[in-house]
């Protein structure tokens, strides 16, 4: 079937007020970037709805990717027809007789912008009803909870039909909610992390640290993979790649080994908290589960986040492994996320690490370090990518192999 638009209707937006502009104009730029790769859309937003016009291109590939962007309610798939009720009748039955199966209930349900159209809803459902009752008398007219819906949509420009509702990924518009930093490593868990910031409006960046030699370049690239399966609910994530090969070399050279992921991740904290503050970022995320490492324990986590003051958000925090692999497996991280690369979280990862580090102890073995040298250096050797959703970074089949040999 050859539609013709897409209508989408809002989610949490019916619930801001004064705000809804802002909402409806941040969706319509993140739909835009999701939809790219389809340049012959016209992409109307209104108050109440927003209208896609497909102008020849495939509804299907369309719609899927449009189902990830967050802010959208539900959306239905259309077909125009000329204000004249015999076209009307033809698209009517046309939709029902490739839509409907045999012998279910429906009914019609109207909607009218153009109030010069010389039937109201009422007439209209009453006319489209009659008609379908001539020509599809196998059909049953149900008015509460029928089987299908047939919605109309009379328009300036045309009269829009449609049997489909298609829920959408809800949430709120990605940005509305503020800018910040996600800790993202190679594993499991950073990546829901990010789904579950996009989804509540946050525009989030990847900030990634790598630390050649001793992490490979398919390390690298997995990395940006994850934030390009991300991509599709936003349009785009700037990913931030932060060498961090001299930072780790001194601290295994200078912190005793139980102390060495702690202090670690202070710097990984510190650098991430100068990088949004350069980059405006409010807070940031990461993907911490209370108890699931020696790092992520309560006493590590205080520990840690005694270098800064910036806002930590962690989503997964109170989630099981179970949960989060599910969720991931859910937005298609998971295969990516166990590719056996090395990262930097896990190089130099000490036998027996401090599962509960004291604040004071690892304070003074951060003082064993040069912080702000080896800091302003690695900030100097920061780069910048912006990433869409049909970048490709690693062929996971051959990635793999490569490494193993």
């Amino acid at each position: 079937m050859q539609y013709s638009e897409i209508m989408v209707r809002y989610g949490e937006l019916s619930t801001k007020g004064k705000n809804r502009q802002a909402f409806i104009g941040r969706l319509n730029g993140n739909v835009t970037r999701a939809l790219h790769e389809f340049p012959r859309l016209t992409i109307r937003p209104k108050r109440d709805r927003m209208h896609i016009e497909l102008n020849g291109e495939p509804s299907d590939q369309v719609m899927a990717r449009l189902s990830q962007v967050f802010g959208i309610q539900n959306f239905s798939p259309s077909i125009a027809a000329e204000k004249d009720m015999d076209k009307v009748h033809a698209v009517a039955l046309q939709l029902m007789n490739e839509t409907a199966p045999k012998g279910i209930s429906y009914k019609v349900n109207t909607r009218r912008s153009d109030h010069d159209f010389a039937l109201d809803t009422n007439a209209m459902n009453l006319d489209l009803g009659d008609y379908l009752t001539d020509k599809r008398p196998d059909l049953v007219v149900k008015m509460h909870q029928p089987d299908m819906i047939l919605r109309v949509e009379v328009r300036r420009e045309a009269i829009y039909l449609s049997t489909k509702t298609i829920q959408g990924a809800g949430g709120l518009p990605v940005g509305t909610a503020g800018k910040a930093a996600l800790m993202l490593s190679g594993g499991i868990d950073s990546p829901v992390a990010g789904y579950y910031a996009l989804k509540r409006g946050v525009d989030i960046e990847m900030v990634h640290f790598f630390s050649p030699p001793y992490t490979s370049q398919q390390a690298l690239n997995k990395a940006k993979q994850l934030t390009a399966k991300l991509t599709p609910y936003v349009g785009r994530i700037y990913f931030i790649e932060v060498p961090f090969t001299e930072i780790q070399e001194e601290i295994k050279a200078k912190v005793p080994e139980g102390y060495l992921m702690t202090v670690q991740r202070r710097l990984m904290l510190r650098l991430t908290e100068a990088i949004a503050q350069q980059r405006g970022d409010l807070a940031i995320f990461n993907g911490e589960s209370v108890g699931q490492v020696a790092s992520q324990t309560l006493e590590s986590m205080a520990a840690i986040n005694d270098v800064t003051t910036m806002p930590i958000i962690r989503p997964v925090a109170t989630m099981d492994k179970n949960e989060i692999i599910a969720e991931a497996e859910k937005i298609d991280t998971y295969d990516l996320s166990i590719m056996p690369f090395e990262d930097c979280c896990t190089i130099f990862a000490p036998p027996s690490p401090k599962t509960r580090p004291k604040t004071d102890r690892a304070r003074y073995y951060e003082s064993k370090i040069d912080v702000a040298g080896l800091m302003d250096r690695a900030l100097a050797g920061v780069k910048i990518q912006e990433i869409k959703s049909s970048d490709q970074f690693i062929n996971q089949d051959q990635d793999v192999i490569a490494e193993l040999l």
